[in-house]
């Protein structure tokens, strides 16, 4: 009898087709309208987000998102594709490997239907978030099992939940920062996350854990989900691996949406106040980030790079994420390996 092959689903959060303005709302009115995204009912979020946010702000994406067009098009797909691509080449024939977008396209039930068509024995699903978040990786777990229940014959289906602590991940975040010290001196290192309300935090809280405090300064069974945790816990890593003291790196959130408190400290505001301290020279990483996109080019890269420069400081050089970096592709090896 012939082997029966394995099936590996690839994920990151999505893109529009294209970065005109009809697409860009088609893209915000899906990813928003998600209740693990804006976790308010359904009445509300629909009013809100197809009458007030995707009318005010897909004009606006849109321009930001022409920014980032290039000829391949948009950078999380195409670097996605040659992850596939590559990560194919690494496993073998044994595996299927596709890639699958939770909004928009390669959409994850035609990714689904790719490897039910090779009749995979097993599928591995890999969220492209190192850390865990009920918006991301909880949104993506979901979604695929929800597509899965309708199959008639359902395959075992493996989660990696989050990567955010795995040896490869770090060393692979590592080498990309590693690459830009040896060229230049500087004075401080941000590692700057995407942002969540805080209440999505508590709803996921373990007997009242999360404080948003001092209680991120340690990674225990009891918070290991709280993803404001993992990303302090990502940043000590990656921290002790490119041989900073505390005193030479901060943690901070970005992206916020809306006047719901979101977790803290604040990127942007952080940033203002490096240049009065003495701070002049910074390198940002983005560690919730495997490929670059509108976050990290646009965002971290540009935007954050002008306020730091207009509050008085001299440079801003922005880590390039994962991309399709050899020790990246080496993690999602093992990654899949061991699951």
């Amino acid at each position: 009898m012939q082997k029966t092959k394995t099936g590996v689903l690839i994920v990151n959060l999505g893109t529009p087709d294209s970065p005109s303005v009809p697409d860009v709302r088609k893209y915000l009115r899906e990813f928003l309208m998600d209740e693990r995204v804006i976790d308010i009912p359904y009445i509300k979020r629909w009013l809100l987000i197809n009458l007030i946010i995707t009318n005010f702000r897909s004009p606006k994406s849109a321009k930001e998102y022409q920014k980032l067009w290039n000829e391949r098009g948009s950078s999380l797909k195409y670097h996605g594709y040659d992850v596939k691509d590559l990560l194919q080449n690494a496993l073998g024939d044994d595996y299927v490997v596709e890639l699958g977008m939770r909004y928009q396209n390669p959409s994850l039930e035609s990714s689904l239907n790719e490897l039910r068509k090779h009749n995979v024995g097993r599928i591995i699903v890999i969220p492209m978030f190192p850390q865990y978040a009920s918006a991301s990786t909880g949104s993506v777990s979901q979604k695929v099992n929800e597509i899965v229940s309708k199959w008639q014959v359902i395959p075992s289906i493996s989660h990696v939940n989050q990567f955010m602590d795995h040896p490869k991940f770090i060393e692979a975040v590592r080498a990309r920062g590693q690459a830009l010290m040896d060229k230049e001196e500087y004075d401080h290192i941000i590692f700057s996350y995407h942002g969540l309300p805080e209440r999505q935090i508590t709803k996921g809280s373990v007997e009242n854990t999360c404080q948003f405090g001092t209680c991120c300064d340690t990674f225990t069974d009891k918070n290991r989900y709280c993803y404001r945790a993992q990303c302090f816990y990502t940043s000590r890593l990656l921290a002790a691996a490119l041989g900073l003291s505390d005193d030479q790196h901060t943690t901070t959130f970005q992206s916020r949406l809306g006047k719901t408190p979101w977790i803290k400290p604040y990127t942007d505001e952080v940033l203002q106040e490096l240049p009065a301290k003495g701070i002049k020279k910074v390198m940002a990483f983005s560690p919730a980030f495997v490929a670059d996109c509108l976050e990290t080019t646009i965002e971290v890269g540009q935007q954050f790079k002008e306020e730091f420069l207009e509050a008085g400081g001299e440079t801003w050089d922005l880590v390039p994420s994962l991309n399709d970096s050899e020790i990246w592709i080496d993690c999602l090896k093992q990654l899949i390996k061991g699951a």
